[in-house]
This record gives C-alpha cells, sequence and structure tokens, in this order.
C-alpha cells in the first residue's frame, strides 16, 4: 500500500463528495469519530454530517493545492489538505487547510477518525 496513492485518493473522493452530494461523506465517519470545524468540535457520524449538511451554502468547488500524508500509528496515516472553495455566487474563492486521520477498517479501507478544518484568511 502506497500512502501517498491511499491519500490522494481519498482526498479526491472526499472533495468530490463534498462537493456533489455531503450527505454521503456519511460512511467515511464513525461513531467515534470527531469532527473540528473552525474551532467547534463535534463528535459522531450522524452529528458530522449534520454540521456538514447545514452549512450556509448549497453549492461550492474545491480545488486542492497541496496534499501531504505520513503514516501514524496503528495502520493510520495523516494526511493534511490545502487548496481554496469556491462557493456558487461568490467574487472571490476562500483559502483552507484540512487535517484527516484515517484509520483503517477491517475491510481493508479507511474511515476518518479526526477531521479538522480551518479557513485560512489572509
Amino acid at each position: 500500500m502506497d500512502p501517498d496513492a491511499v491519500a490522494k485518493a481519498f482526498v479526491e473522493h472526499y472533495y468530490t463528495t463534498f462537493d456533489a452530494n455531503r450527505a454521503g461523506l456519511a460512511n467515511l465517519y464513525q461513531d467515534g469519530s470527531m469532527l473540528t470545524f473552525e474551532g467547534q468540535k463535534i463528535q459522531g457520524s450522524q452529528s458530522i454530517v449534520a454540521k456538514l449538511t447545514s452549512l450556509p451554502f448549497q453549492q461550492c468547488q474545491h480545488s486542492i493545492t497541496t496534499v501531504d500524508c505520513q503514516p501514524s500509528g496503528a495502520g493510520g496515516m495523516l494526511v493534511f489538505v490545502s487548496g481554496t472553495l469556491q462557493l456558487a455566487g461568490e467574487q472571490h474563492a476562500l483559502k483552507f487547510s484540512q487535517m484527516f486521520h484515517l484509520m483503517p477498517t477491517p475491510q481493508g479501507s479507511f474511515y476518518v477518525l479526526n477531521d479538522i478544518f480551518r479557513l485560512n484568511y489572509a
């Protein structure tokens, strides 16, 4: 398993799903998963998806600039993403950073244990 290839595939899947159907992200999280979104901590798959689907915009388009990953203990990996987020109807894109801690599942895939999102204000 090439960690860089897994990270790239995860990032592509995550943001494609986020942009098209945020509710479809539910299967990437579990009950023990935690999202910190702009400083607000949210735990559990249902609560995380409720937060993501309640964001005050309907359409957005992520553009990824960088993806960095490192292996972590117990077969997991850290994935750090930076890029821009274009909201429908907005002139300027917003810069963001997001960190995922992916953990392996018994089925051989990964789920998001930790997810930290921040907009980067200039």
